[in-house]
């Protein structure tokens, strides 16, 4: 087994990405579908501004057709490439013992409104982790994308991977139905009693193959052409809304819909990942869940709302369009609070946020783990260790400890020395 670089804690990224082979899936896929598979052109260019890259990749896919990143471009060292044995020397040098490794831009293939191409996508990309990564699982765990447009397939795809050892399920942020449906029960039962758990990450699923406007696009362009507009007032402000506003959203009808739906209080074995949603607003979050469950001080808890009917009598029962309003909130259906499911089974990653390390003892320190979105231009490969001691300064050994590797790597079962 190899050794991270030396450092005072065990450290695990909750989100890494494997690069994909670029023709994974146009050399794998089934020969129908291969003309709508998610493949990706490198292409060489001169710099578009002096001292630019010169190397960029060119995504094909239905819905994001032609979107191109400049290539992760390492300025102090080799360019990533998803080989494993290279990811290892990478990992050794941020200083990272172990990770959760999700995928690349093929997260984008995988969860659309096409079953049969979604599915397909996954299957591949699942073979792929089985040949490539499963004599790693020491240092690296995959999360195992699974659509669940079809849940028997779902279900299918779930007890084949986890019937390999792999013990964490991707799912899709943004799933077709919402998850209080008990139309998803399968899948939060097969994963349970797999022994694995399951994982969402940012910009996954609402994709429609049809429809090029779709909602991770839209938000992706957006912000590319921001970058070239002219900074005004409206610019700035429509920048905090996407960046600051709208980001949380997505995070917090995902726990909303978790707990409200039972599934926590019904699966008490899970434990429900969130990757790179950051978690400065999970506090807030928290405290919102709850007090929608409280009367409050100060208002009346027999405040009648409705609708009148004049033509009927004033009974209870003739008037069936009024209610007490605040009743409602006397009728949680759970044994535990909001937050308290929160608190015993989701962990929500954050990779640059102060917020999030301030506020540890209003969310507990559980529900919060670090990670460095490698190798991602906005995540924090080869400076991981002075972001940690930067963000972490003056916080308590274990508390540390727990943030940057204990609770995830506990969850994962990677072997995690004993708290110093």
């Amino acid at each position: 087994m190899t050794t991270a670089a030396t450092t005072s804690d065990f450290v695990v990224s909750a989100d890494s990405h494997l690069l994909e082979p670029p023709d994974l899936f146009i050399t794998r896929m089934p020969k129908h579908l291969r003309d709508r598979a998610v493949w990706e052109e490198d292409f060489e260019v001169e710099p578009l501004v002096e001292g630019g890259p010169r190397h960029y990749r060119r995504l094909h896919t239905p819905g994001f057709e032609g979107w191109t990143i400049s290539r992760y471009r390492q300025l102090d060292g080799p360019m990533p490439d998803g080989q494993p044995e290279h990811i290892l020397r990478d990992m050794d040098e941020d200083g990272i013992d172990a990770t959760l490794m999700h995928p690349n831009l093929s997260m984008f293939g995988m969860y659309s409104d096409d079953h049969e191409l979604s599915m397909a996508h996954a299957r591949v990309y699942n073979d792929y982790l089985i040949e490539r990564l499963l004599p790693y699982a020491d240092r690296i765990r995959p999360t195992c994308p699974v659509p669940i447009t079809d849940v028997p397939d779902a279900v299918a795809e779930i007890e084949r991977m986890t019937s390999h050892g792999f013990n964490a399920i991707l799912l899709p942020a943004t799933p077709p139905k919402p998850y209080w449906s008990p139309e998803f029960d399968p899948i939060w039962a097969a994963i349970e009693a797999s022994g694995a758990h399951p994982f969402f990450h940012t910009q996954t699923g609402g994709v429609k193959v049809k429809n090029p406007d779709t909602t991770t696009m839209r938000v992706v362009m957006q912000s590319a052409q921001q970058a070239n507009m002219e900074m005004t007032p409206q610019l700035a402000a429509e920048r905090m809304v996407v960046q600051a506003a709208m980001s949380t959203i997505v995070p917090s009808k995902l726990i909303c819909e978790l707990i409200g739906g039972g599934i926590p209080d019904r699966f008490p074995k899970l434990h429900f990942g969130l990757i790179e949603f950051g978690a400065g607003w999970l506090f807030s979050l928290m405290g919102a869940m709850d007090k929608a469950w409280v009367t409050g001080i100060g208002q009346d808890s027999d405040w009648w709302l409705g609708s009148w009917d004049s033509t009927k009598p004033a009974t209870r029962e003739e008037q069936a369009t009024m209610a007490r309003l605040f009743k409602l909130n006397e009728r949680w259906p759970y044994d535990l609070t909001p937050s308290e499911y929160v608190q015993r089974q989701f962990h929500v990653s954050f990779q640059d946020d102060p917020t999030a390390v301030a506020t540890r003892h209003l969310t507990g320190l559980s529900t919060i783990v670090w990670g460095n979105d490698y190798p991602h231009a906005e995540g924090t490969f080869r400076h991981s260790q002075e972001l940690i001691a930067d963000q972490f300064a003056g916080v308590p050994d274990h508390e540390r400890q727990a943030i940057v590797g204990g609770t995830l790597g506990d969850l994962l079962g990677f072997q995690v020395p004993a708290p110093v």
